[in-house]
């Protein structure tokens, strides 16, 4: 019996079936990938918007009249806790890389200094209150920068929000 076709017929046979487990496991590694991207993404996005909303609300709030300090101060706790951010930031504790959990971080202490800074009866727009706002939109600015990196994509040109001297310039 002459065994070299049934040895070629075999050792084609493992090749075959070792090639296509190996292009499965690349398959599926990139699948993977693609869904720890889409996931980054929406973390991101959840952090990011908590973010530009807090903000937001936290200005209105402390350009509101209220009966007294202590209904203000209220409110401007109350407006941190229910804005989602602290859930935005645990999300992105477990699932974003070192230097972007850093940044958010920073972001986050900087709307904690801005909230506490109206509590404690900082005039909106007043110097104290546009250092604190400048300091937050310094750190977002970086946050965004190297959450574009994790996902990949290229760096902006331009800012996402203007520094506070920017409109002062007369190219603004």
């Amino acid at each position: 019996m002459d065994w070299l076709p049934l040895l070629s017929t075999l050792a084609g046979a493992a090749i075959g079936i070792v090639a296509t487990l190996i292009a499965d496991r690349n398959r599926w590694k990139r699948e993977d990938d693609k869904d720890a991207l889409r996931l980054r993404l929406d973390v991101y996005t959840q952090y990011t918007s908590a973010v530009k909303v807090l903000g937001e609300t936290l200005r209105a709030l402390a350009e509101r009249e209220h009966a007294s300090d202590r209904e203000r101060a209220f409110a401007l706790r109350e407006a941190f806790r229910e804005s989602g951010i602290a859930l935005a930031s645990e999300r992105m504790w477990l699932i974003a890389p070192e230097p972007v959990v850093k940044a958010s971080n920073g972001v986050f202490h900087c709307l904690r200094r801005i909230c506490d800074g109206y509590i404690d009866g900082a005039a909106v727009s007043g110097p104290e209150d546009q250092a604190r706002w400048e300091a937050r939109g310094l750190a977002a600015a970086k946050m965004r920068k190297l959450m574009r990196e994790d996902l990949g994509v290229g760096p902006l040109t331009e800012r996402h929000t203007p520094l506070l001297h920017d409109y002062d310039s007369p190219a603004a």
